[in-house]
């Protein structure tokens, strides 16, 4: 076994990769970027590394750079992770150069497996079945037209060389076509440094089951039986878990023992994932996962494995550590991905500090994987995964329950993020039921993405009580008569009840809410009814409070005029109106176009002086690795265009200025 490796990567997946290391014995070297010189997976290993500055293309995916961190630690092995270089055969073949064994499959099953087109190409003569389209290396627009046409629409156009839903559009009809190729090709190309795609027919309800297959040097093969991926946004999975609801004992033979076929076709060795398509009783082969997947804790928690472990045993020429016989599944886990996004805006990435952080790391049956610790932040770097939590239990009806409550401990603020969407979801009947496709999401967007509502009593009754203990905590501490009425923080008036009022503004809306001081606590008045509130500070910015006859423990944290109160699972964000503060600030004006995202501008289209219609294109904006294309909302002419190629903008930043017909 190897006494050093060195991890190629970074956040969540460098992190698990260390505790598997250590748990064995072995020494880890981290390596990083700028953004990253104080990150969680540095603080965790043994010794790390420098790489270069904060973009990928000149740290993580610097082949040279990690090569010379290995030699320079001694390290005699490297993981790739996931992502970056995990699956980049010259990556592997440079590890074999420098006499550094690379933890993953061999340059050649890389290969194979590395486009998509060719992957497709090597199923289709093995008789596996595919979905109909066009796999081709031929590029041009005419063929990629003709392609379509011949295959029909829906369409998917996917990039060759990806995988983690960059470079995919589905096109409609034929109208579409044109654009979808440019923006999945330069998806692509951002991404993989290859803009070559090919085109599917677009399954309307298929499920996406994939399949963990093993095997060593010795010529064994196993698979640790399926997954099933099916929701997702923007193609990319949000929940994951094993085995598949509704998978029956001969489907999950026939897809594994194709899978296994796969992994022997191209001598294949390591960890690997066949991904398959499945609507009805058919099944269609999409691709092979030639790494470790994101979703790999579900397969461990139902075979009790730790597939990193076989990983490493593997690479040192070990044979794999159970035949196919003795794997069993044992009950029903689930994993969900929270996401640094908002959903109520397409899914955009949102970056920033993570100004609280808490996981439910003591609750039984879970576990939390994660790079991220309270105060890092999410940059617009990398990808904007903060981290997988995961649930196993007896069966899946449990394993759900489970779930939500792992979702109603968690608590995050900073960074929008898809907390409440994961909830949803967990919460949905026919989520429950393991009704489910690809379409999930977009479905039931209605009920999973619910207008925000307004926050209920019982939270602002916190938020209130939150106020009035920090003006408590305010009051002169050495006042010469104790019991002076200028020494109480309270609203104490000579003549009449005392009171204080508080406007907070709950989803844009502003609320006055009146506090009526009583001894231990206050009145509040509420739109809907009087509340009789006793309030005390407990521990770690939780406030324990009796409204009416119930007791609750709700946490508060105020961040200036900025209040959130996790309660009951939910989080509600409120902000404190301080009527000593002047009001002020101007809206958004009509044709001031604002970036939705932070990211990077990749193309400028839009020229001062220009008479453009509505819709029409005027520039093209990256935010990890994702491109959108920003356009006009109205008829009207360009006055100033505000940004440059290559620049780095913020979310909200005006970048072009408009002017209306008169």
């Amino acid at each position: 076994m190897f006494s050093t490796i060195l991890i190629a990567n970074r956040g969540e997946i460098a992190c698990r990769v260390i505790r598997t290391a250590r748990r064995m014995g072995i020494r880890t070297v981290a390596v990083h970027s700028d953004a990253d010189a104080d990150a969680m997976h540095v603080a965790m290993a043994d010794e790390s590394r420098r790489l270069g500055p904060a973009p990928a293309r000149e740290s993580y995916l610097r082949i040279d750079a990690i090569i010379a961190a290995a030699r320079a630690s001694g390290a005699e092995a490297i993981h790739p992770g996931y992502g970056f270089l995990s699956e980049n055969a010259e990556f592997a073949e440079a590890c074999a150069a420098a006499g550094i064994v690379f933890i993953g499959p061999p340059p050649s099953a890389i290969r194979a497996m590395g486009s998509k087109s060719a992957a497709k190409a090597l199923m289709e003569r093995a008789g596996v079945p595919l979905v109909p389209g066009y796999h081709g290396e031929d590029q041009s627009p005419d063929t990629l037209r003709q392609a379509a046409e011949r295959i029909g629409y829906p369409l998917l156009i996917k990039a060759s060389a990806g995988g983690g839903g960059k470079g995919m559009r589905i096109v409609e009809s034929a109208a579409g076509l044109e654009e979808g190729l440019a923006l999945a090709k330069g998806e692509a190309r951002s991404s993989f440094g290859d803009d070559h795609v090919l085109l599917e027919r677009y399954l309307t309800r298929p499920r996406h089951i994939e399949v963990q297959v093993f095997a060593d040097s010795q010529g064994n093969t196993v698979h640790l039986f399926e997954r099933d991926c099916s929701i997702q946004r923007r193609h990319q999975k949000v929940v994951e878990e094993a085995p598949a609801p509704g998978m029956d004992p001969a489907r999950r033979e026939a897809m594994g023992r194709a899978a296994c076929d796969a992994a022997t076709a191209i001598g294949y060795v390591g960890a690997g994932t066949v991904e398959f398509i499945a609507e009805g009783d058919a099944f269609h082969f999409m691709e092979m996962n030639t790494r470790l997947q994101v979703e790999h804790p579900v397969t461990e928690a139902i075979t009790g494995q730790d597939l990193v472990e076989w990983q490493l045993r593997v690479a040192a020429g070990q044979p794999l550590p159970l035949t196919q016989d003795a794997l069993r599944i044992g009950g029903h886990a689930i994993e969900v991905r929270l996401y640094a996004e908002d959903p109520a805006r397409d899914f955009a990435p949102s970056i920033g500090r993570v100004d609280h952080l808490r996981f439910p790391l003591e609750q039984p049956g879970a576990r939390v994987d994660t790079g991220i610790r309270e105060g890092d932040a999410v940059t617009i770097h990398y990808d904007p995964m903060i981290a997988k939590l995961i649930v196993h239990a007896q069966d899946r009806e449990a394993a759900v329950r489970r779930l939500l409550g792992a979702l109603a401990a968690t608590e995050i603020t900073g960074p929008a993020t898809n907390l409440a969407l994961l909830t949803a979801i967990a919460a949905h009947p026919a989520f429950r039921r393991g009704e489910f496709d690809t379409g999930f999401i977009a479905r039931h967007a209605a009920e999973l993405l619910p207008v925000a509502c307004p926050a209920p009593r019982a939270a602002l009754a916190a938020a209130v009580a939150r106020l009035l203990l920090d003006l408590a905590a305010l009051a002169p501490a050495n006042s010469a008569d104790p019991h002076s009425p200028w020494n109480v923080a309270t609203a104490w008036r000579l003549n009449g009840d005392g009171y204080q009022d508080f406007v907070l503004e709950d989803g844009g809306s502003p609320r006055t809410l009146r506090a009526h001081l009583r001894p231990g606590g206050f009145r509040l008045d509420l739109p809907e009814g009087r509340a009789e509130v006793e309030a005390r500070e407990d521990v770690d910015s939780t406030i324990a409070l009796r409204i009416d006859e119930s007791v609750i423990r709700p946490r508060v944290l105020r961040r200036g005029d900025r209040l959130t109160v996790f309660l009951n699972g939910g989080t509600h964000s409120l902000r404190y109106l301080d009527p000593r503060l002047p009001v002020g600030g101007e809206g958004p004006a009509a044709g001031r176009i604002l970036a939705p995202m932070p990211g990077k501008v990749l193309e400028v289209l839009a020229q001062p002086g220009q008479d453009l219609p509505r819709g029409a294109v005027l520039l093209v904006l990256e935010a990890m690795k994702v491109q959108m294309r920003i356009t006009s909302p109205a008829p009207g002419r360009v006055s100033a265009v505000l940004c440059r190629v290559g620049e780095l903008v913020e979310d909200g930043m005006e970048l072009v200025k408009m002017e209306q017909p008169s």
